[in-house]
């Protein structure tokens, strides 16, 4: 086994968030999680280029960012926040304007702010931070129009594809279309996912190990409007929602919201008082240095994670104290976010976090 204190880190607080952009290369290929890195940038609409449009955009802008970092557009009723967006020009690291996507008009810019910044800030108000760390999700979207009904993808129907797309990013949940190859179009045809059969729905995507799955029908109207429903599938038990809307883009932005307001229910967490004394944490089925480092570079990826220190080793058994500003109880669900570390009962009242290490 490796020393001891080769297993201990520590990051200042509030500047957690950088590791971020990192943070990819530490998360374990069998992380449920995937860590956004567009966080804490948005692409927004403007009138036209020139100072009073920046400053604009830089507003509409910071207001997205504190939505995908927080979780619900709860935070754009804050006083603090609503304050600070009027200063969101000069909090922008760098911007640039781009080229209008297929279907959209008009001018558009691509703010990117300071996640230290933007972490202060929601610290600050008390508003709660999501972290990048979330859950993947697999999408089959079945869309009715005058060819009949197909899956949206990236063969067919692009456009779809890149609005659902943009929709996710909106509030930063990460998201992954099916291959669908033949594996797929056996197991679930457009006809099946119009039914959204649940059964067939979830072995269609036992394939994709994720253990979020959307599922959603949508027919265009004869006036253009756009209705449907949307399911989602997750580990915390199924949503569905009957949606209507005039365009496209609002049905998805609709159904988008669903599932980011149901797992930042579940995963995002407002910073509370510590103690100081830490948390300890049971890890059982380390076998060796690469289950170690895969467990520690897990806990370095977790932003509100301030200090994690090893206290002692025996046999196939890791025992921490974790340092953050966060209860137990959320802590230990963003540590699951790893498939290779599953919660088991501990026996004892006074350790909430006790963790198996999964092939």
């Amino acid at each position: 086994m490796p020393p001891l204190a080769l297993l201990e880190f520590s990051v200042p607080k509030f500047s957690l968030l950088m590791a971020v952009f990192v943070c990819c290369t530490l998360a374990h290929p069998g992380a449920n999680a995937t860590v956004v890195d567009n966080l804490y940038t948005a692409r927004v609409a403007v009138p036209m280029q020139g100072a009073e449009a920046l400053a604009g955009g830089a507003r509409d802008a910071l207001a997205e960012v504190l939505v995908k970092a927080s979780g619900s557009y709860d935070v754009l009723q804050n006083e603090a926040i609503l304050a600070a967006l009027k200063d969101a020009r000069s909090h922008v690291q760098q911007y640039a304007y781009e080229q209008n996507s297929a279907g959209e008009e008009g001018l558009w810019a691509r703010y990117e702010f300071d996640p230290t910044y933007v972490t202060r800030l929601l610290a600050d108000s008390g508003a709660a931070l999501w972290t990048a760390n979330r859950p993947e999700v697999l999408v089959w979207v079945v869309l009715e129009g005058p060819e009949g009904r197909q899956f949206v993808s990236g063969e067919s129907g692009a456009s779809a594809a890149g609005t659902l797309g943009r929709a996710f990013d909106r509030r930063g949940v990460p998201q992954r279309l099916p291959l669908f190859d033949l594996v797929d179009a056996s197991a679930l045809s457009p006809a099946d996912a119009w039914r959204l059969d649940g059964s067939a729905i979830k072995s269609a995507s036992a394939r994709y190990k994720l253990a979020d799955v959307v599922a959603a029908r949508v027919a265009m109207l004869s006036e253009g409007s756009f209705v449907g429903d949307w399911v989602y599938f997750s580990p915390a038990g199924n949503v569905r929602r009957s949606l209507s809307a005039e365009s496209l883009e609002d049905f998805f932005r609709q159904g988008v919201a669903v599932v980011a307001d149901d797992m930042a229910a579940r995963y995002a967490v407002a910073p509370v008082a510590t103690n100081g004394q830490g948390v300890p944490m049971v890890v059982t089925g380390v076998g060796g240095y690469a289950d170690y480092a895969a467990v520690v570079r897990w806990l370095a990826s977790i932003e509100l994670l301030e200090r994690a220190a090893v206290e002692r080793v025996a046999g196939d058994r890791l025992e921490l104290r974790l340092y953050a500003g966060v209860d137990p109880a959320q802590l230990s669900a963003l540590i699951a976010l790893n498939r290779r570390l599953q919660p088991v009962p501990s026996g004892d009242p006074a350790l909430q976090l006790y963790f198996a290490l999964q092939e």
